[in-house]
């Protein structure tokens, strides 16, 4: 990130313009939204900035620019077509340590102007570092129409209770698990659509409750257990993204990825309890303990595990724990490795032509050995799905075939499914094994066997 957002208290600030054409006058448009005096520098103006002039919102000096004006400025913002006034500018101003923008010049700009979604209070502003700003523009479009005009009006119910909220809840966890409460509500519904003297009353009686709630312990906290798929953050569900972002703790697997966690609440506390291979940064019942404790203390915890929480994740193991201390939880599912393995790599788990049935199975070793079904895996017409399988490879080839399967039968290994770095490599049942070590794959892989793995070449996408 090399340009780093902040955003400047104008109040009492002193912005310069120099230049006064129709370019300057969509800069001066934007600072006439903030409470900074703006003075503007060219020795001639276009009709627009006149018009501001007269009006009195800005002081408009018709001369050229001189050194001496950049004295006392906050912001200095340069839009002439002269390009050694530009240059020289922008030098003078960084010697002074003041910030310069010089439009649509990025190399001399100290500072950049992004795009803007303006519901004061909320104020948004995007950026692309100058690199796409037609990109930039469509995705503030986007913006623009889902986020609601009233929500400015909310925005301002905040700012009136800020303080006491602040005064009620000395924990900064309890008062955002009060805000967000308020947001999910109808008194959120009611601020946006400008019916503020309900929204006032809503809040104060909401306010009340929480403040008889704090002062007799009665705080309670909640566990999500939140599916994140097998790896590309875009088959989250909403509701996952919804309860990672009111995460005050989460307690993340070694198969979530780096850009799901991204998506949790920045400030959220961030535990690892990821298991390898003979590796187990902390056992299952330590991490079922975990969660109560943190819950008993009035967190949210949010659990995140790899693909589906039901599905080979032990999550049935963890709420079972949860029931019977009494703690609140929600389970949401996510899209299981199997699938989003089965969909990138084009094999369809189930096919008219090949598979009427689909098998999940845990291919995990134990004791060097993996304690299965094998007759009723080794079926016709029936696609089978091994997860965690890969240090297992060559019993779970040699177990097929000894039960019936054909030696020739297609075996398809994904590597880190659905993400960037996802590797597919094919197979029989025969030969597998030697194609997997010269490929080097390593774990997470998921194992596919099958005759729809046949249409892997011709139904592949990613």
């Amino acid at each position: 990130m090399r340009y780093f957002p902040i955003f400047v208290d104008t109040q009492n600030q002193h912005t310069l313009v120099v230049g006064a054409g129709e370019v300057a006058a969509r800069k001066i448009e934007l600072l006439l939204k903030t409470e900074a005096s703006i003075d503007v520098i060219a020795p001639y103006a276009c009709d627009t900035v006149k018009q501001y002039a007269e009006q009195g919102r800005i002081r408009l000096l018709l001369r050229p620019f001189e050194d001496s004006d950049i004295q006392q400025q906050t912001l200095i913002f340069v839009a002439t077509d002269n390009p050694t006034l530009n240059a020289h500018i922008h030098q003078l101003a960084s010697e002074k340590g003041i910030m310069v923008n010089v439009v649509d010049n990025t190399p001399l700009c100290r500072f950049i102007t992004p795009a803007i979604v303006d519901r004061s209070p909320i104020v948004i502003a995007l950026s692309s570092g100058g690199s796409a700003p037609v990109l930039l523009r469509y995705i503030r479009q986007k913006l623009e129409t889902v986020i609601p005009h009233g929500i400015s009006q909310l925005g301002n119910l905040f700012e009136q209770f800020r303080n006491r909220v602040k005064a009620a809840f000395n924990n900064v966890d309890d008062r955002r698990a009060f805000w967000e409460e308020i947001m999910e509500g109808q008194i959120a519904e009611h601020a946006m659509h400008g019916q503020s003297t309900k929204a006032e009353q809503g809040l104060i009686e909401k306010l009340t409750q929480a403040e008889s709630n704090a002062s007799t312990g009665s705080t309670k906290g909640a566990v999500y257990l939140i599916g994140a798929g097998p790896g590309d953050p875009e088959l989250l569900t909403f509701k996952a993204l919804r309860l990672m972002q009111k995460a005050d703790v989460v307690v993340y697997d070694r198969l979530v990825s780096k850009d799901i966690l991204e998506m949790t609440r920045r400030d959220a506390e961030k535990v690892y309890v990821g298991k390898a291979k003979s590796n187990h940064t902390l056992p299952q019942g330590d991490i079922n303990q975990l969660l109560v404790e943190r819950a008993l203390a009035g967190q949210r915890v949010v659990r995140l595990k790899g693909g589906d929480p039901f599905i080979f994740g032990r999550g049935g193991e963890e709420i079972e724990t949860l029931f019977e201390h009494g703690i609140d939880f929600q389970v949401v599912p996510g899209i299981t490795a199997a699938t989003g393995a089965a969909s990138y790599s084009g094999i369809p788990l189930t096919h008219r032509d090949h598979a009427q049935s689909v098998v999940f199975a845990t291919g995990h070793l134990k004791d060097n050995s993996i304690d299965l079904d094998w007759p009723a895996l080794a079926q016709k017409n029936q696609t089978i799905v091994f997860y965690m399988g890969l240090a297992g490879l060559k019993i779970i080839s040699d177990q097929l075939i000894q039960h019936g399967m054909p030696s020739d039968m297609p075996i398809a290994l994904v590597q880190s499914a659905t993400c960037e770095s996802q590797r597919v490599v094919t197979g029989t049942l025969n030969d597998i094994v030697e194609k997997a070590e010269a490929s080097e794959l390593k774990p997470p892989t998921l194992i596919i066997v099958g005759t729809v793995v046949n249409l892997h070449e011709q139904l592949k996408w990613f």
